[in-house]
């Protein structure tokens, strides 16, 4: 599924977290990596640019090592450009099926590639993007993931609202059950501010037909894998219900779309998908919406 992958890298020690954890991919089938740091044009154009070469190639050494020895065919390779540009350019010209970038705590990761820039890729990517969990010990230093949440297979939840991107979205989740994804949890959410106080009559109706919805989306993953697959339907705030079920069920890897119901008003408010990813305790995956 996920055969050839991008992984954002810099020079900071996010960067380094994020490379030891790329291995749980090969789940999914991941055995090709582009090891990719992009570099703005004005910087490579500074004085202080030369100075930092040698770093970046040491650096860029290392982390290829610890990707090979992960198992993975490495390649490694600097591009001169805006990252949001350079790496959907080199995805879609270069057959990429996914970018690998990381993110910390309860904001995007403040460190170079991995700050802003992190944001303007799940924004404008034309592929999947994983985001993976970074931590900061006390010792201040980066790691990936806790314990062994880096085995993405273990328990994979997908939230939907059955809009047409989320539908999009199942298609992934049905090849990466085909892949060996061991555990799967369908949720949807019955959005609280929606239903409050007007159609609170209607909701063990709105619940009967979304639980039809769900089983027969359990019924297209069971058809021919072993995975057990587990269905939900809450009632509350979506980010909320989302993040509460991440934490209670051990989820390992949330995939979503990356836009839902009213594109436009995500645009402006901030998605459920992007704010979940955001706060999330695990590993999101965001899946864009196909383009025209």
């Amino acid at each position: 599924m996920f055969s050839r992958i991008i992984v954002a890298t810099d020079l900071s020690p996010a960067s380094f977290a994020v490379v030891t954890c790329v291995g749980g991919l090969r789940a999914f089938g991941a055995r090709e990596c582009l090891l990719l740091q992009c570099i703005n044009v004005h910087e490579a154009a500074s004085s202080a640019f030369s100075y930092t070469t040698r770093f970046l190639e040491e650096n860029m050494a290392e982390q290829r090592r610890l990707l090979e020895e992960q198992g993975f065919a490495v390649k490694a390779h600097v591009a001169f450009g805006p990252p949001k540009t350079e790496m959907n350019r080199i995805a879609r010209e270069e057959k990429y099926s996914l970018v690998v970038v990381g993110s910390r705590g309860h904001s995007l990761v403040g460190e170079a590639l991995l700050s802003g820039v992190t944001n303007e890729i799940i924004h404008s990517a034309t592929v999947p993007v994983l985001m993976l969990r970074l931590t900061e010990e006390k010792n201040g230093k980066v790691r990936c993931c806790q314990a062994d949440r880096c085995d993405f297979a273990e328990h994979v939840l997908y939230p939907t609202d059955f809009s047409e991107n989320a539908d999009h979205a199942f298609q992934h989740v049905k090849k990466i059950v085909a892949d060996g994804a061991k555990r799967v949890t369908l949720l949807h959410v019955q959005d609280k501010t929606r239903i409050d106080p007007h159609l609170r009559h209607r909701l063990d109706e709105f619940n009967e037909i979304d639980r039809g919805r769900l089983e027969r989306l359990k019924a297209q993953l069971g058809k021919t894998h072993d995975a057990r697959i587990d269905t939900e339907v809450v009632f509350g705030h979506p980010i909320q219900e989302i993040l509460r079920v991440i934490r209670e069920r051990d989820v390992r890897l949330v995939l979503m779309g990356s836009q839902g119901r009213g594109f436009v008003e995500e645009i402006c408010l901030g998605s459920v998908s992007h704010n979940v990813a955001r706060h999330s305790d695990a590993a999101v995956m965001l899946i864009p919406a196909e383009r025209c």
